[in-house]
């Protein structure tokens, strides 16, 4: 272990000062229902983007992306796709606006702005949202509870600790230990605080990681250009462009490299992308799951300014955060035997980003990034139980226990659900097998039964309640069946996931009733979608002539492109770098400059509530 005093006084006064503002903000979040889980709707939009950006700054996802940078290099970038990381871009064009205009406080409250409060399907779609929501929240809790005890294990060998610890814990329950004693201090202070300590103590985070992310990025250039270093790596590794192959040959230099490529199923890398590229784009026109990042959406001051937090999410997250990314990845690959990553199985490329930290970072620097990273899982395990406890309190306890609860007992009930959601998820820790495991899962498989049903919500004016439910049923339903007995990446079996809940979407749609006409009018008026909705504006228009539809479909697509290129460019920008690779730099700065101008005139110049 390499943590000296110095390092662990910092990470220390981080636990303590996120107790503090647990206490500090207890007053505040007692106010009311929405000051606990919303913030009173009267944050700032940058703290909330930024609060936004530093949940998705996570330990188990940093992890991954670190293993995927050494093996894939330059071409890891496209990966994170499978999220898709590009319905930032979508939300920030259009969708944040359009989700804001609701006023509602969690996705299934939403609902009733699309579908009404009455009518056959409308109860089953507000319940199957609660349920996929909280099967996610559980299973991102499960998620970041298996990264942070991977995590901590390098820095803290269990030998030096079980001689402290009051009972017996078999070795490989170590990590669970280590996940449990830091989950109950994120628990703590977001229990007490509500989104208005979960904010604060993100803030507090991201300047942390930004300190920490440079002094990384700053080492690995060191290391790297001294002494003519080079990074030994196959050919094509520096290259982010790829054919159908990804004709990465890792044999002379690194073989469990390559091993991995095969387990990960990303050999044939075009038909990959284009799977990727195919869900991603209907994921992100299906909107934001109900998860934190929908929460925050929902908790911006006015529209306008939700589309501000979604796009300012972008800027602040991806170059820092990759800025740690290809640093590790630089240090890890230039001193690799000194790792000690091998496991029976082989090399266990997760372990990447602990190790290199332990090894290779001075005393206060390495406390800083401990102390980061840590408030990075704090962070994004905050903001989901923050999202479970919205999503039970108010659209199960609210709705069908105690309607007419007062204050003090929804603030009650927020403290007891949020303890009991906290005891789920690391229940469910217990019985994942690894992180990528779980993540794969949850983009590939869950979120297949997530999409058609919220992509029809939007755009096709037909679509109602029943409909809703029965896709949202069936695909989650698929998705657990195939959990079951699919041994394979997930991405490959989503088309008939797809597939198998637009079924479910068009029969259940056609075997009831469409929406009433005063709900129909009222969403339309209120939330100014594009998309199959003629027979409902020429309603309005017999109402109100004076109405102006959204003719802005061309503009956003234009829009949401370049976002896109210009995510991937920040994306890219720290780590050539760090690699110090001047010409693309170059190019991909003039990009990046000349779509910035381009945005300022179609989208920021245009923005409206």
């Amino acid at each position: 272990m390499k943590l000296q005093l110095l390092d662990i006084l910092i990470v220390i006064a981080y636990l303590v000062t996120m107790v503090f503002i647990g206490f500090y903000m207890r007053k505040r979040a007692k106010q009311n229902k929405e000051s606990y889980l919303m913030g009173g709707k009267k944050l700032p939009w940058y703290m909330l983007g930024l609060s936004d950006a530093s949940d998705m700054f996570d330990i188990s996802g940093t992890m991954w992306m670190v293993a995927l940078c050494v093996v894939y290099g330059m071409k890891s970038m496209w990966i994170p796709w499978l999220w898709p990381v590009f319905n930032q871009v979508f939300m920030m064009m259009f969708l944040s606006k359009w989700l804001r205009r609701s006023n509602a406080n969690t996705g299934a409250e939403w609902l009733a702005t699309r579908f009404g409060n009455a009518g056959k399907g409308v109860k089953g779609s507000h319940n199957v949202v609660v349920i996929f929501a909280l099967i996610g929240c559980f299973g991102f809790l499960a998620y970041g509870f298996i990264g942070l005890g991977k995590f901590i294990e390098i820095f803290v060998p269990w030998d030096l600790v079980k001689g402290y610890v009051p009972f017996e814990i078999a070795p490989k329950y170590a990590a669970h230990f280590y996940g449990i004693v830091f989950t109950l201090f994120a628990m703590f202070y977001s229990i007490l605080g509500g989104l208005h300590s979960i904010v604060l103590g993100d803030v507090i985070k991201y300047i942390i990681m930004t300190v920490a992310c440079m002094s990384i990025a700053g080492i690995a250039m060191v290391n790297l250009h001294q002494n003519g270093n080079q990074l030994l790596v196959p050919e094509g590794w520096h290259d982010p462009f790829f054919g159908w192959n990804l004709n990465l040959d890792w044999t002379n230099i690194l073989p469990d490299a390559n091993k991995k490529i095969e387990d990960d199923g990303y050999s044939l890398f075009g038909i990959f992308f284009m799977m990727m590229l195919f869900k991603g784009i209907f994921a992100s026109l299906a909107g934001p799951a109900p998860n934190y990042d929908m929460q925050k959406v929902l908790s911006t001051r006015s529209p306008k300014d939700a589309s501000k937090m979604t796009g300012f999410v972008s800027i602040i997250l991806l170059p820092i955060r990759y800025s740690m990314i290809i640093g590790i990845t630089v240090l890890a690959i230039l001193y690799y035997k000194q790792l000690n990553l091998s496991t029976p199985e082989g090399t266990d490329f997760e372990k990447i980003l602990p190790a290199a930290i332990n090894h290779f970072l001075p005393v206060g620097v390495l406390g800083l990034v401990l102390t980061g990273l840590l408030g990075a899982f704090m962070g994004t395990f905050s903001g989901t139980l923050n999202a479970a406890q919205a999503y039970i309190v108010n659209d199960v306890y609210l709705k069908y226990i105690n309607p007419n609860a007062s204050t003090k007992k929804i603030i009650h009930a927020n403290y007891i659900v949020g303890i009991l959601v906290v005891i789920i998820g690391i229940v469910l820790g217990f019985f994942a097998k690894d992180v990528n495991s779980v993540l794969q899962w949850i983009v590939g498989g869950l979120y297949g039964g997530y999409i058609a049903a919220n992509l029809f919500k939007w755009y096709w004016w037909r679509f109602n309640a029943n409909g809703f439910f029965w896709g949202m049923a069936s695909g989650i339903i698929a998705a657990l069946v195939f959990l079951k007995t699919y041994d394979g990446l997930f991405l490959y079996i989503w088309p008939v996931l797809f597939l198998i809940s637009i079924a479910g979407c068009i029969i259940g749609t056609f075997t009831a009733a469409p929406t009433d006409e005063a709900t129909l009018k009222s969403f339309y008026k209120t939330v100014k979608p594009w998309g199959f909705w003629k027979p409902v504006h020429e309603l309005v228009i017999k109402d109100d002539p004076a109405f102006e539809p959204n003719k802005r479909f061309k503009l956003d697509m234009f829009n949401v492109v370049l976002g896109i290129i210009a995510q991937c460019c920040l994306t890219i920008l720290p780590m050539y770098v760090v690699l110090w690779m001047k010409l693309p730099l170059l190019i991909t700065v003039i990009i990046l400059l000349i779509i910035i101008l381009i945005l300022k005139r179609t989208w920021w110049d245009k923005l409206e509530d």
